[in-house]
């Protein structure tokens, strides 16, 4: 009976794990190609269950990177005013919204600002992120502890690198890449 009682043990921890994996993975297409991503809910717990809740619900589908910085990052997100297909949509503004939840409370870690990790955006208080996030087009160690990472691109990063750069200067964008869809795997 213990030898039973091991192995269903063993099956069922290796069954969840896989699960809890699946679960932390997000897939974000865009037109050049579908995006992996890795989501760690153990750095930054809020910030993870935010992100899933509103790429669920749709709410970045035809969202807009409004300022992509070459050999910086890319930002989008922004669901109020940078969503295309929303009669709320105005480039000008984009980047200025966010979702009708409340703001977050910073979860500053470890993680570092490497090529592929994704941040989220905020103003200059720590504690207001809200919908917005960035993706690291290559290492920004300035922003270490300082920006709540939360994920990870594991696959695809070369249709990252091929949305459409903005301005050297403020990153702003003329007729935008934007994101077709995001959702849990």
């Amino acid at each position: 009976m213990k030898k039973f009682f091991y192995l269903f043990t063993l099956i069922f921890s290796l069954l969840s794990t896989h699960l809890i994996a699946k679960e932390n993975i997000m897939i974000l297409k865009l037109k050049y190609g579908e995006v992996q991503i890795e989501l760690y809910s153990e750095k930054a717990p809020n910030h993870v269950k935010r992100f899933k809740e509103l790429a669920d619900q749709g709410k970045y589908d035809n969202v807009v990177f409004h300022r992509v910085i070459d050999g910086f990052m890319a930002q989008t997100g922004d669901v109020k005013f940078g969503n295309s297909s929303s009669p709320d949509f105005n480039l000008s503004l984009a980047g200025t919204g966010g979702s009708s939840l409340p703001d977050l409370k910073a979860e500053f870690s470890d993680i570092a600002h490497t090529r592929g990790v994704l941040s989220a955006a905020r103003s200059s208080d720590p504690n207001s992120a809200n919908s917005q996030f960035f993706i690291c087009f290559d290492s920004a160690p300035h922003l270490d502890r300082q920006y709540s990472a939360f994920g990870k691109v594991i696959k695809g990063m070369e249709f990252i690198d091929m949305i459409k750069k903005g301005d050297p200067n403020s990153g702003s964008v003329n007729d935008p890449d934007k994101i077709i869809s995001l959702r849990s795997k």
